[in-house]
C-alpha cells in the first residue's frame, strides 16, 4: 500500500503494486493504495463478464459520509453480511459482505483514501481521509476481493440482509473451518 500506516503510526516504505516508487513520483500516487488493480484483475473482469458472473446481481452504489469517496459494486439484492468479533471489527463495528475485485469499481476519491494495516498487514483497512468512514476494505480472508459495508450503500437496492457471526478472535481457525468465506471466485 502506498503511504500505509501500521499500528503505532509509522509510515511504510512507499510501494505501488508491489514495486518501490522513486521519491519524485511518490506525491503523485500517494493515497491510491490498492484501489488500482494490476492488469490481471482487469482481464479477469472481462473473463467473468463472458461467464455470466453478473447474472442475478444488482448494481449497488455507495460511499463515505462526506461524499468524497464513491463506488459501485455488483452483488445480490439479498446480502450475506459477516459480523466479525476480531479486535478491529469490534472497535469500528465493521459488518461487511465480500465481493471479488472484478465486481467493485471506485468511482471517485482514490486521492482521498488512506489505509491502516496491523498484525499480518494483509488486510487493507481503507478509509476516507476527510470523514474517516470505511465504506470498503481489502479483507485478509480475500485479498483479491473487497469487504463492503452494507450501511454505506445508497438506499433502494438491498432487499434483505442476513448476518452471520464469525469468530475473528480466532481468525486462522475460523477461516479454515468456514465453508464459504473464501469462495468468492467466479467459475470461469
Amino acid at each position: 500500500a502506498v503511504g500505509a500506516v501500521r499500528g503505532g503510526g509509522e509510515a511504510q516504505d512507499q510501494k505501488f503494486l508491489g514495486h518501490k516508487v522513486p521519491l519524485q513520483l511518490q506525491p503523485e500516487i500517494k493515497g491510491i493504495s490498492n484501489i488500482i488493480k494490476p492488469k490481471r484483475a482487469r482481464s479477469q473482469k472481462l473473463c467473468c463478464v463472458s461467464c455470466s458472473e453478473y447474472r442475478g446481481l444488482v448494481k449497488h452504489t455507495g460511499g463515505c459520509h462526506c461524499g468524497a469517496v464513491r463506488f459501485e459494486v455488483w452483488a445480490s439484492a439479498d446480502l450475506h453480511v459477516f459480523n466479525c468479533n476480531c479486535s478491529i471489527c469490534t472497535k469500528k463495528q465493521n459488518r461487511h459482505f465480500i465481493v471479488p475485485a472484478s465486481r467493485f469499481k471506485l468511482l471517485k476519491g482514490a486521492d482521498n483514501l488512506t489505509t491502516y494495516t496491523f498484525n499480518t498487514h494483509r488486510a487493507q483497512h481503507t478509509f476516507c481521509k476527510t470523514c474517516g468512514v470505511q465504506s470498503f476494505y481489502t479483507p485478509r480472508s480475500n485479498p483479491d476481493g473487497y469487504g463492503i459495508a452494507p450501511h454505506c450503500l445508497d438506499e433502494g437496492t438491498v432487499q434483505t440482509i442476513i448476518t452471520e457471526d464469525i469468530n475473528g478472535k480466532e481468525w486462522e481457525k475460523a477461516v479454515k473451518e468456514h465453508k464459504t468465506i473464501r469462495d468468492i471466485t467466479p467459475s470461469c
